[in-house]
């Protein structure tokens, strides 16, 4: 469901933000940030913008498929003292896995390497990770607003200083191809034993 307005914002990897907004991933595997570990990451927004981040983004967490784009996007990223948010998302499904080897299920609807998602999965001796699925949307101009050092951190979530409209966001999928891939996503975790 979207809402008109939010000030809601989950950091990710800007490498990732583009694969979401292209269409080419739909979920998100999240461990959660160095400040979160002592209660773990929770999925504390049902609908929210991406916030695309470059700290601790390489290839080597990535499929090869992306290495070049991963190399392109850290050459190219943006001056620190402002953020542009034009994609919001909402949270279709979310689901806490606990045993590694079903994340296996998911491969090829995300850019994620296995190292990385095993490394995220055991990070901190707390075994575990959650998957969001996620519909995104497009915002039909950017609205950049600026960087505080209350943004910054080893955080999942944070709340913006002010509340974007979502007032002419449109999916970035269409509404059949969505509904496919969730069908999808959904069947496999199911026949790997997670269920929503």
């Amino acid at each position: 469901m979207i809402s008109p307005r939010t000030n809601a914002a989950l950091k990710e990897w800007a490498i990732v933000c583009r694969a979401l907004a292209d269409g080419r991933q739909t979920l998100l595997i999240r461990k959660g940030g160095i400040q979160e570990i002592k209660d773990g990451f929770q999925v504390t927004h049902r609908d929210f913008w991406l916030f695309p981040t470059y700290v601790h983004q390489k290839a080597a967490d990535l499929i090869p498929a992306v290495h070049a784009e991963c190399e392109r996007a850290q050459k190219a990223q943006p001056p620190g003292e402002s953020v542009s948010f034009q994609f919001y998302a909402t949270v279709e499904d979310a689901v806490r896995v606990m045993d590694l080897e079903r994340l296996r299920a998911l491969e090829g609807h995300h850019i994620l390497s296995w190292d990385c998602i095993a490394a995220r999965f055991h990070y901190r001796n707390k075994p575990g990770v959650h998957v969001m699925t996620l519909r995104v949307y497009r915002r039909p101009t950017a609205v950049t607003l600026k960087n505080t050092p209350r943004y910054d951190g080893c955080v999942s979530w944070v709340d913006l200083d002010e509340a974007i409209q979502t007032e002419g966001c449109t999916p970035v999928l269409p509404d059949a191809e969505f509904g496919a891939r969730l069908a999808d996503i959904r069947v496999r975790l199911a026949a790997a034993g997670v269920t929503p």
